[in-house]
């Protein structure tokens, strides 16, 4: 059996590794699609991020989805053959914040593809992945693995969509405009969003994301003073800014289009930033954390499976995963790339 393993900074091999045996709750997965995400890059090009490194070969991974080869006794919720979405969350469930709703922040989390902890958490790119029932979702059957491999990033953004509160009517700004920002884009369209801006530092996703939901899109790069010009009268157009590029410039350079008590939610993760905070309290910006996902993936599997929303355009490549080294380079390089998947079969 396959793994795709990171040992150091751009070391990364195809190795052959073992799956252990069925529990009564487990149930086996052959993988056939996974996407590559950015945690997998920083593991990949440097070796972690911020102060977690990678310590041992890590199979990385954790956008996965395949089919179900075998069920344990006591599995009821799918069967063999099912087409299944994986969850890569494994909350302890007994924990206080399992136990008050809010499973991302258990802990004492198992998070696919996870350096975060010692010995690190395995992930999900390899042939053949045991998981525990709860974390198989069946997918609908016209759904592809490539297209419900989609469910993790998807989910991360609908649970961003909900700690932004009520979208329905509002106007609101995406800085960074890569899967996640996109993928935030068609969270907010689905929940009643009036208006999309999206905005990135080079042209490349930005004609993706006008198809994947944003009214109009801005190259901060080449026109820096637009989205001012456009947008910044009054204090601010914007109800909701989703920050997805993870950087400091993107957020502080956006204060002056939010409009007083507007709502800023961060998701992209960039290291340390510097604000002006005399800013953020004399607008009262609500600033907002979102931080991975819980039951949301569940309802991004069904989101994709209602066929109400189209994800195929966010999907540059599926390439096999023995060149999963191709796969990791044509992924890092944002002037070519949107979401690459390894392929598995």
């Amino acid at each position: 059996m396959r793994a795709v393993v990171i040992h150091a900074e751009k070391d990364l091999r195809v190795e052959e590794t073992t799956a252990p045996d069925l529990r009564p709750l487990d149930v086996r997965v052959r993988i056939e699609a996974g996407g590559i995400c950015g945690s997998d890059l920083h593991y990949y090009l440097h070796g972690g991020f911020g102060t977690i490194r990678v310590r041992e070969p890590l199979i990385l991974g954790h956008e996965i989805a395949g089919t179900v080869l075998a069920i344990g006794g006591e599995v009821s919720r799918v069967k063999p053959g099912d087409r299944v979405a994986v969850n890569p969350s494994r909350a302890c469930g007994h924990c206080r914040y399992c136990q008050m709703g809010q499973q991302q922040h258990c802990t004492d989390m198992l998070f696919y593809g996870s350096a975060m902890r010692f010995p690190h958490v395995q992930g999900g790119f390899r042939d053949v992945l045991v998981v525990e029932e709860r974390q198989a979702v069946k997918v609908a059957d016209h759904v592809t693995a490539a297209m419900a491999a989609f469910a993790e990033p998807l989910s991360v953004c609908l649970h961003a969509a909900k700690r932004a509160g009520p979208l329905l009517g509002k106007r609101v700004l995406v800085t960074g405009s890569g899967p996640i920002g996109v993928l935030a884009m068609v969270a907010a369209k689905a929940a009643g969003a009036a208006e999309i801006v999206a905005t990135d530092v080079v042209d490349t996703p930005l004609p993706i994301a006008l198809k994947m939901g944003a009214t109009a899109a801005i190259n901060v790069m080449a026109e820096p003073e637009r989205l001012k010009a456009e947008y910044g009268a009054q204090k601010g157009a914007f109800d909701v800014m989703f920050e997805a590029s993870g950087n400091q410039h993107a957020l502080a350079g956006a204060f002056d289009v939010v409009r007083s008590g507007g709502t800023i939610v961060q998701i992209g993760v960039g290291g340390n930033f510097t604000l002006p905070m005399n800013v953020i309290v004399a607008k009262e910006f609500d600033l907002r954390g979102s931080f991975r996902f819980h039951e949301e993936f569940d309802w991004a599997v069904a989101m994709i499976g209602s066929g109400s929303i189209d994800l195929s355009p966010l999907l540059t490549a599926s390439i096999p995963v023995d060149r999963a080294i191709e796969a990791f380079d044509l992924a890092a390089d944002k002037s070519r790339a949107m979401k690459v998947q390894l392929a598995f079969g």
